[in-house]
Protein backbone atom coordinates (compact mmCIF):
# COMPACT_ATOMS: atom_id res chain seq x y z
CA UNK A 1 0.00 0.00 0.00
CA UNK A 2 1.19 3.51 -0.80
CA UNK A 3 0.30 6.58 1.27
CA UNK A 4 0.97 10.24 0.56
CA UNK A 5 0.30 12.65 3.45
CA UNK A 6 -0.50 16.32 2.82
CA UNK A 7 -0.93 18.89 5.59
CA UNK A 8 -4.03 21.01 4.97
CA UNK A 9 -5.24 24.14 6.74
CA UNK A 10 -5.39 23.99 10.54
CA UNK A 11 -5.28 20.49 11.96
CA UNK A 12 -6.58 18.74 8.81
CA UNK A 13 -4.57 16.16 6.91
CA UNK A 14 -5.21 14.58 3.51
CA UNK A 15 -4.13 10.99 2.96
CA UNK A 16 -3.89 9.82 -0.66
CA UNK A 17 -4.10 6.02 -0.39
CA UNK A 18 -3.30 3.40 -3.04
CA UNK A 19 -4.21 -0.24 -2.38
CA UNK A 20 -2.42 -2.84 -4.52
CA UNK A 21 -4.07 -5.10 -7.09
CA UNK A 22 -3.83 -8.23 -4.93
CA UNK A 23 -5.88 -6.71 -2.13
CA UNK A 24 -8.37 -5.36 -4.64
CA UNK A 25 -8.80 -8.86 -6.09
CA UNK A 26 -9.30 -10.32 -2.61
CA UNK A 27 -11.91 -7.67 -1.74
CA UNK A 28 -13.79 -8.21 -5.01
CA UNK A 29 -13.87 -11.97 -4.36
CA UNK A 30 -15.18 -11.41 -0.80
CA UNK A 31 -17.83 -9.08 -2.21
CA UNK A 32 -18.85 -11.72 -4.75
CA UNK A 33 -19.18 -14.41 -2.02
CA UNK A 34 -21.44 -12.09 -0.03
CA UNK A 35 -23.65 -10.95 -2.90
CA UNK A 36 -24.07 -14.32 -4.66
CA UNK A 37 -25.83 -15.75 -1.58
CA UNK A 38 -28.83 -13.54 -2.34
CA UNK A 39 -28.90 -13.99 -6.15
CA UNK A 40 -31.65 -16.05 -7.82
CA UNK A 41 -30.94 -16.82 -11.50
CA UNK A 42 -32.64 -19.38 -13.74
CA UNK A 43 -30.49 -22.46 -14.30
CA UNK A 44 -28.52 -22.06 -11.07
CA UNK A 45 -29.18 -22.91 -7.46
CA UNK A 46 -29.45 -19.91 -5.15
CA UNK A 47 -25.95 -18.83 -4.12
CA UNK A 48 -24.24 -20.86 -6.88
CA UNK A 49 -24.18 -18.37 -9.76
CA UNK A 50 -20.59 -18.19 -11.14
CA UNK A 51 -18.94 -14.80 -10.70
CA UNK A 52 -18.38 -14.37 -14.46
CA UNK A 53 -22.09 -14.94 -15.17
CA UNK A 54 -23.06 -12.58 -12.35
CA UNK A 55 -20.83 -9.82 -13.72
CA UNK A 56 -22.09 -10.37 -17.28
CA UNK A 57 -25.69 -9.92 -16.18
CA UNK A 58 -25.31 -7.08 -13.66
CA UNK A 59 -21.98 -5.53 -14.66
CA UNK A 60 -18.66 -5.70 -12.83
CA UNK A 61 -19.68 -2.62 -10.85
CA UNK A 62 -22.11 -4.76 -8.85
CA UNK A 63 -19.20 -5.86 -6.67
CA UNK A 64 -17.54 -2.47 -6.28
CA UNK A 65 -19.53 -1.06 -3.37
CA UNK A 66 -19.07 -4.10 -1.14
CA UNK A 67 -15.42 -4.38 -2.12
CA UNK A 68 -14.86 -0.73 -1.22
CA UNK A 69 -16.63 -1.29 2.11
CA UNK A 70 -13.77 -3.70 2.81
CA UNK A 71 -10.86 -1.83 1.23
CA UNK A 72 -11.49 1.72 2.47
CA UNK A 73 -11.71 1.03 6.26
CA UNK A 74 -8.70 -1.29 6.11
CA UNK A 75 -6.70 1.07 3.92
CA UNK A 76 -7.60 4.09 6.02
CA UNK A 77 -6.57 2.44 9.31
CA UNK A 78 -3.26 1.29 7.83
CA UNK A 79 -2.63 4.75 6.40
CA UNK A 80 -3.32 6.38 9.77
CA UNK A 81 -0.93 4.02 11.54
CA UNK A 82 1.76 4.39 8.88
CA UNK A 83 1.47 8.19 9.05
CA UNK A 84 1.47 8.17 12.88
CA UNK A 85 -1.71 10.24 13.12
CA UNK A 86 -4.28 10.60 15.93
CA UNK A 87 -7.65 11.37 14.29
CA UNK A 88 -10.28 13.18 16.35
CA UNK A 89 -13.15 12.81 13.87
CA UNK A 90 -14.41 10.54 11.14
CA UNK A 91 -12.65 10.97 7.77
CA UNK A 92 -14.22 12.43 4.64
CA UNK A 93 -13.60 9.98 1.78
CA UNK A 94 -13.34 11.37 -1.78
CA UNK A 95 -11.85 10.54 -5.21
CA UNK A 96 -12.59 6.82 -4.96
CA UNK A 97 -11.43 4.58 -7.81
CA UNK A 98 -11.68 0.80 -8.14
CA UNK A 99 -11.26 -1.51 -11.12
CA UNK A 100 -10.23 -5.12 -11.30
CA UNK A 101 -6.57 -5.60 -12.23
CA UNK A 102 -5.63 -2.07 -11.07
CA UNK A 103 -4.79 -0.47 -7.70
CA UNK A 104 -7.72 1.08 -5.85
CA UNK A 105 -7.26 4.69 -4.74
CA UNK A 106 -9.05 7.15 -2.48
CA UNK A 107 -8.38 10.32 -0.51
CA UNK A 108 -9.20 10.62 3.20
CA UNK A 109 -9.37 14.09 4.75
CA UNK A 110 -9.37 13.94 8.53
CA UNK A 111 -8.94 16.18 11.57
CA UNK A 112 -6.07 15.14 13.84
CA UNK A 113 -4.93 16.17 17.30
CA UNK A 114 -3.09 19.48 17.06
CA UNK A 115 0.52 19.98 18.06
CA UNK A 116 0.99 21.37 21.58
CA UNK A 117 3.78 23.82 22.32
CA UNK A 118 4.36 23.00 25.97
CA UNK A 119 5.37 25.79 28.30
CA UNK A 120 7.04 25.33 31.67
CA UNK A 121 5.43 22.54 33.68
CA UNK A 122 7.78 22.09 36.63
CA UNK A 123 8.51 24.43 39.54
CA UNK A 124 5.23 26.22 38.94
CA UNK A 125 4.15 29.03 41.23
CA UNK A 126 1.14 27.21 42.68
CA UNK A 127 0.69 27.20 46.45
CA UNK A 128 0.37 23.78 48.05
CA UNK A 129 -2.74 23.20 50.17
CA UNK A 130 -2.64 23.79 53.91
CA UNK A 131 -4.94 21.22 55.51
CA UNK A 132 -6.69 22.53 58.60
CA UNK A 133 -9.88 21.47 60.34
CA UNK A 134 -11.41 24.08 62.65
CA UNK A 135 -13.50 23.58 65.78
CA UNK A 136 -16.33 25.34 63.94
CA UNK A 137 -16.28 22.70 61.18
CA UNK A 138 -16.37 19.92 63.77
CA UNK A 139 -19.34 21.52 65.54
CA UNK A 140 -21.17 21.98 62.23
CA UNK A 141 -20.69 18.31 61.32
CA UNK A 142 -21.69 17.24 64.82
CA UNK A 143 -24.89 19.29 64.56
CA UNK A 144 -25.61 17.81 61.11
CA UNK A 145 -25.34 14.27 62.51
CA UNK A 146 -27.53 15.27 65.45
CA UNK A 147 -30.19 16.59 63.06
CA UNK A 148 -30.01 13.42 60.93
CA UNK A 149 -30.92 11.41 64.06
CA UNK A 150 -33.79 13.67 65.09
CA UNK A 151 -37.36 12.38 65.32
CA UNK A 152 -40.73 13.91 64.54
CA UNK A 153 -42.85 14.43 67.64
CA UNK A 154 -46.33 15.83 68.19
CA UNK A 155 -46.58 19.47 69.30
CA UNK A 156 -48.77 20.89 72.08
CA UNK A 157 -50.28 23.57 69.86
CA UNK A 158 -52.70 23.56 66.94
CA UNK A 159 -51.39 26.50 64.91
CA UNK A 160 -48.98 25.89 62.00
CA UNK A 161 -45.58 27.61 62.23
CA UNK A 162 -42.71 27.82 59.74
CA UNK A 163 -40.51 24.73 60.11
CA UNK A 164 -43.39 22.46 61.15
CA UNK A 165 -43.95 19.08 59.57
CA UNK A 166 -47.60 18.90 58.60
CA UNK A 167 -49.95 16.23 57.28
CA UNK A 168 -52.43 17.74 54.82
CA UNK A 169 -55.17 16.89 52.35
CA UNK A 170 -55.42 19.11 49.27
CA UNK A 171 -57.37 19.44 46.04
CA UNK A 172 -56.25 21.86 43.33
CA UNK A 173 -58.38 23.40 40.60
CA UNK A 174 -57.64 25.55 37.56
CA UNK A 175 -60.61 27.50 36.20
CA UNK A 176 -62.80 25.45 38.52
CA UNK A 177 -61.60 22.10 37.13
CA UNK A 178 -59.55 19.51 39.04
CA UNK A 179 -56.25 18.81 37.24
CA UNK A 180 -54.04 15.74 37.16
CA UNK A 181 -51.53 15.56 40.03
CA UNK A 182 -53.26 18.32 41.99
CA UNK A 183 -54.96 16.15 44.62
CA UNK A 184 -53.57 14.15 47.57
CA UNK A 185 -54.51 12.86 51.03
CA UNK A 186 -52.27 12.52 54.10
CA UNK A 187 -49.47 14.35 52.34
CA UNK A 188 -46.43 15.14 54.51
CA UNK A 189 -45.14 18.68 53.96
CA UNK A 190 -42.41 20.60 55.78
CA UNK A 191 -43.46 24.24 55.95
CA UNK A 192 -40.69 26.45 54.56
CA UNK A 193 -38.97 23.66 52.65
CA UNK A 194 -40.06 25.17 49.30
CA UNK A 195 -41.12 21.69 48.25
CA UNK A 196 -44.28 23.15 46.73
CA UNK A 197 -44.61 26.02 44.27
CA UNK A 198 -43.92 29.56 45.61
CA UNK A 199 -46.55 30.92 47.98
CA UNK A 200 -48.23 27.61 48.86
CA UNK A 201 -46.44 26.86 52.12
CA UNK A 202 -46.42 30.50 53.31
CA UNK A 203 -50.24 30.58 53.23
CA UNK A 204 -50.43 27.63 55.62
CA UNK A 205 -48.59 29.47 58.41
CA UNK A 206 -51.17 30.37 61.09
CA UNK A 207 -53.73 27.77 59.97
CA UNK A 208 -55.30 25.58 62.68
CA UNK A 209 -55.45 21.81 62.73
CA UNK A 210 -58.77 20.74 61.20
CA UNK A 211 -59.21 24.07 59.44
CA UNK A 212 -59.95 24.11 55.71
CA UNK A 213 -58.43 27.01 53.77
CA UNK A 214 -58.12 28.10 50.17
CA UNK A 215 -54.59 28.67 48.88
CA UNK A 216 -54.20 30.73 45.72
CA UNK A 217 -51.00 30.29 43.70
CA UNK A 218 -49.62 30.73 40.20
CA UNK A 219 -47.57 27.95 38.63
CA UNK A 220 -44.19 29.21 37.31
CA UNK A 221 -43.82 29.58 33.54
CA UNK A 222 -40.90 27.11 33.76
CA UNK A 223 -42.96 24.47 35.61
CA UNK A 224 -42.23 20.95 34.32
CA UNK A 225 -45.90 20.25 33.50
CA UNK A 226 -46.82 22.30 30.43
CA UNK A 227 -50.56 21.81 31.11
CA UNK A 228 -50.41 23.97 34.25
CA UNK A 229 -47.29 26.12 33.67
CA UNK A 230 -48.05 29.84 34.07
CA UNK A 231 -51.66 29.25 35.20
CA UNK A 232 -53.49 30.39 38.37
CA UNK A 233 -54.72 27.63 40.68
CA UNK A 234 -56.80 27.41 43.86
CA UNK A 235 -56.07 24.63 46.36
CA UNK A 236 -58.50 23.60 49.07
CA UNK A 237 -56.25 22.48 51.94
CA UNK A 238 -57.01 20.84 55.28
CA UNK A 239 -54.29 20.62 57.95
CA UNK A 240 -54.70 17.29 59.75
CA UNK A 241 -51.62 17.08 61.99
CA UNK A 242 -48.60 19.12 63.09
CA UNK A 243 -45.25 17.70 64.20
CA UNK A 244 -41.82 19.18 64.79
CA UNK A 245 -38.32 17.81 64.64
CA UNK A 246 -36.73 16.94 67.97
CA UNK A 247 -33.00 16.32 67.97
CA UNK A 248 -31.17 14.27 70.65
CA UNK A 249 -28.91 15.90 73.25
CA UNK A 250 -25.23 16.12 72.40
CA UNK A 251 -23.82 13.89 75.12
CA UNK A 252 -22.10 10.55 75.66
CA UNK A 253 -25.39 8.70 75.24
CA UNK A 254 -25.83 10.16 71.77
CA UNK A 255 -22.25 9.11 70.91
CA UNK A 256 -22.92 5.58 72.16
CA UNK A 257 -26.00 5.37 69.94
CA UNK A 258 -23.57 6.00 67.06
CA UNK A 259 -21.28 3.24 68.40
CA UNK A 260 -18.62 5.48 69.95
CA UNK A 261 -17.43 5.27 73.57
CA UNK A 262 -17.96 8.93 74.32
CA UNK A 263 -18.75 12.32 72.80
CA UNK A 264 -15.00 13.09 72.79
CA UNK A 265 -14.36 9.94 70.71
CA UNK A 266 -17.10 10.98 68.29
CA UNK A 267 -15.53 14.43 67.90
CA UNK A 268 -12.11 12.87 67.24
CA UNK A 269 -13.65 10.64 64.58
CA UNK A 270 -15.37 13.61 62.96
CA UNK A 271 -12.10 15.56 62.96
CA UNK A 272 -10.25 12.73 61.19
CA UNK A 273 -13.10 12.26 58.72
CA UNK A 274 -13.20 15.98 57.93
CA UNK A 275 -9.43 16.10 57.58
CA UNK A 276 -9.46 13.22 55.10
CA UNK A 277 -12.25 14.80 53.06
CA UNK A 278 -10.54 18.19 53.13
CA UNK A 279 -7.25 16.63 52.03
CA UNK A 280 -8.98 15.00 49.07
CA UNK A 281 -10.83 18.20 48.15
CA UNK A 282 -7.76 20.40 48.39
CA UNK A 283 -5.59 17.88 46.55
CA UNK A 284 -8.09 17.93 43.66
CA UNK A 285 -8.10 21.73 43.75
CA UNK A 286 -4.28 21.82 43.81
CA UNK A 287 -4.06 19.44 40.86
CA UNK A 288 -6.60 21.50 38.91
CA UNK A 289 -4.56 24.65 39.55
CA UNK A 290 -1.39 22.93 38.35
CA UNK A 291 -3.09 21.81 35.12
CA UNK A 292 -4.55 25.30 34.62
CA UNK A 293 -1.09 26.85 35.11
CA UNK A 294 0.52 24.54 32.52
CA UNK A 295 -2.33 25.16 30.08
CA UNK A 296 -1.83 28.90 30.55
CA UNK A 297 1.89 28.51 29.75
CA UNK A 298 1.25 26.38 26.64
CA UNK A 299 0.15 27.18 23.10
CA UNK A 300 -2.30 25.07 21.09
CA UNK A 301 -5.08 25.69 18.57
CA UNK A 302 -8.08 23.82 19.92
CA UNK A 303 -10.15 22.20 17.14
CA UNK A 304 -13.87 22.92 17.20
CA UNK A 305 -14.48 19.17 16.95
CA UNK A 306 -12.82 18.60 20.34
CA UNK A 307 -14.80 21.43 21.92
CA UNK A 308 -18.07 20.02 20.58
CA UNK A 309 -17.12 16.55 21.87
CA UNK A 310 -16.56 17.98 25.35
CA UNK A 311 -19.89 19.84 25.22
CA UNK A 312 -21.58 16.60 24.18
CA UNK A 313 -19.99 14.81 27.14
CA UNK A 314 -21.32 17.51 29.48
CA UNK A 315 -24.83 17.25 28.03
CA UNK A 316 -24.74 13.47 28.53
CA UNK A 317 -23.79 14.04 32.16
CA UNK A 318 -26.70 16.46 32.61
CA UNK A 319 -29.06 13.94 31.04
CA UNK A 320 -27.81 11.19 33.35
CA UNK A 321 -28.20 13.44 36.41
CA UNK A 322 -31.73 14.35 35.35
CA UNK A 323 -32.57 10.66 34.91
CA UNK A 324 -31.20 9.88 38.39
CA UNK A 325 -33.50 12.59 39.79
CA UNK A 326 -36.45 11.03 38.01
CA UNK A 327 -37.06 13.84 35.51
CA UNK A 328 -36.80 14.10 31.74
CA UNK A 329 -34.03 16.20 30.19
CA UNK A 330 -36.66 18.51 28.68
CA UNK A 331 -37.97 19.16 32.20
CA UNK A 332 -34.42 19.89 33.36
CA UNK A 333 -34.09 22.47 30.58
CA UNK A 334 -37.38 24.09 31.61
CA UNK A 335 -36.15 24.31 35.20
CA UNK A 336 -32.97 26.07 34.07
CA UNK A 337 -34.93 28.39 31.81
CA UNK A 338 -32.75 27.51 28.80
CA UNK A 339 -33.04 25.52 25.62
CA UNK A 340 -30.35 23.01 24.59
CA UNK A 341 -28.47 25.49 22.39
CA UNK A 342 -28.28 28.02 25.22
CA UNK A 343 -27.05 25.31 27.59
CA UNK A 344 -24.37 24.31 25.08
CA UNK A 345 -23.18 27.91 24.71
CA UNK A 346 -23.17 28.44 28.47
CA UNK A 347 -20.65 25.58 28.86
CA UNK A 348 -18.56 26.33 25.77
CA UNK A 349 -15.77 28.09 27.66
CA UNK A 350 -15.51 25.25 30.17
CA UNK A 351 -15.43 22.77 27.28
CA UNK A 352 -12.60 24.71 25.62
CA UNK A 353 -10.63 24.66 28.89
CA UNK A 354 -11.19 20.93 29.29
CA UNK A 355 -10.08 20.23 25.73
CA UNK A 356 -6.92 22.29 26.17
CA UNK A 357 -6.13 20.66 29.53
CA UNK A 358 -6.48 17.20 28.01
CA UNK A 359 -4.18 18.07 25.12
CA UNK A 360 -1.59 19.51 27.50
CA UNK A 361 -1.68 16.45 29.77
CA UNK A 362 -1.27 14.15 26.75
CA UNK A 363 1.72 16.22 25.64
CA UNK A 364 3.31 15.96 29.11
CA UNK A 365 2.75 12.20 29.13
CA UNK A 366 4.46 11.91 25.75
CA UNK A 367 7.32 14.22 26.75
CA UNK A 368 7.98 12.30 29.98
CA UNK A 369 7.44 8.84 28.50
CA UNK A 370 4.48 8.14 30.79
CA UNK A 371 2.76 4.86 29.93
CA UNK A 372 0.07 2.69 31.51
CA UNK A 373 0.93 -0.93 32.22
CA UNK A 374 -1.44 -3.89 31.98
CA UNK A 375 -1.08 -4.36 35.75
CA UNK A 376 -2.34 -0.79 36.28
CA UNK A 377 -5.28 -1.50 33.96
CA UNK A 378 -6.07 -4.67 35.93
CA UNK A 379 -5.84 -2.81 39.26
CA UNK A 380 -8.28 -0.15 38.05
CA UNK A 381 -10.66 -2.81 36.73
CA UNK A 382 -10.45 -4.57 40.11
CA UNK A 383 -11.38 -1.28 41.85
CA UNK A 384 -14.40 -0.85 39.57
CA UNK A 385 -15.44 -4.47 40.16
CA UNK A 386 -15.20 -4.02 43.94
CA UNK A 387 -17.27 -0.82 43.83
CA UNK A 388 -19.97 -2.57 41.81
CA UNK A 389 -19.75 -5.89 43.65
CA UNK A 390 -18.98 -7.82 40.46
CA UNK A 391 -16.29 -10.17 39.17
CA UNK A 392 -13.28 -8.28 37.78
CA UNK A 393 -12.92 -10.61 34.78
CA UNK A 394 -16.53 -9.98 33.82
CA UNK A 395 -16.03 -6.23 34.17
CA UNK A 396 -12.91 -6.33 32.00
CA UNK A 397 -14.66 -8.44 29.37
CA UNK A 398 -17.59 -5.99 29.34
CA UNK A 399 -15.28 -2.95 28.99
CA UNK A 400 -13.42 -4.67 26.18
CA UNK A 401 -16.65 -5.58 24.40
CA UNK A 402 -17.86 -1.97 24.69
CA UNK A 403 -14.53 -0.63 23.42
CA UNK A 404 -13.95 1.24 26.70
CA UNK A 405 -10.59 -0.22 27.71
CA UNK A 406 -8.75 2.33 25.55
CA UNK A 407 -10.66 5.15 27.27
CA UNK A 408 -9.77 3.65 30.65
CA UNK A 409 -6.11 3.52 29.60
CA UNK A 410 -6.19 7.16 28.48
CA UNK A 411 -7.83 8.28 31.73
CA UNK A 412 -5.15 6.49 33.74
CA UNK A 413 -2.43 8.09 31.62
CA UNK A 414 -3.98 11.52 32.24
CA UNK A 415 -4.02 10.88 35.99
CA UNK A 416 -0.38 9.76 35.91
CA UNK A 417 0.49 13.00 34.12
CA UNK A 418 -1.34 14.95 36.84
CA UNK A 419 0.52 12.95 39.51
CA UNK A 420 3.78 13.83 37.75
CA UNK A 421 2.88 17.53 37.98
CA UNK A 422 2.05 17.21 41.68
CA UNK A 423 5.36 15.43 42.39
CA UNK A 424 7.46 17.97 40.49
CA UNK A 425 5.96 21.22 41.74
Amino acid sequence: MKVNKEQLEGNKVALDVEVNEEKVAEALQQAYKKIVKEVDMPGFRKGKVPRKILEQKYGKEVLHKDALDILIPQGYQEAVQESDLEPIAKPEITDVFIEEGKPATFTAEVEVKPEVELGNYTDLDVEEPNIEVTDEQIEQELEARRQRHSQLVAVDRDIVESGDFTTIDFEGKIDGEVFEGGTAEDYNLEIGSEQFIPGFEDQLVGVKVGQEVEVEVTFPESYHNDDVAGKDAVFTVTVKEIKEKEAPELDDEFAKDLEFDSLADLKDNIKEDLKEREEQRQEREYQNQLVDAVAENSEVDIPETMVENEIENMLNQFKMQAQQQGIEFEQYLQMTGMDENQLREQHREEAENRAKSNLVLEAIAEEEGIEVTEDEIDDRVADIAEQQGQDKDQIKAFLQMQGQLDSLRENLKMQKAIDFLAENN
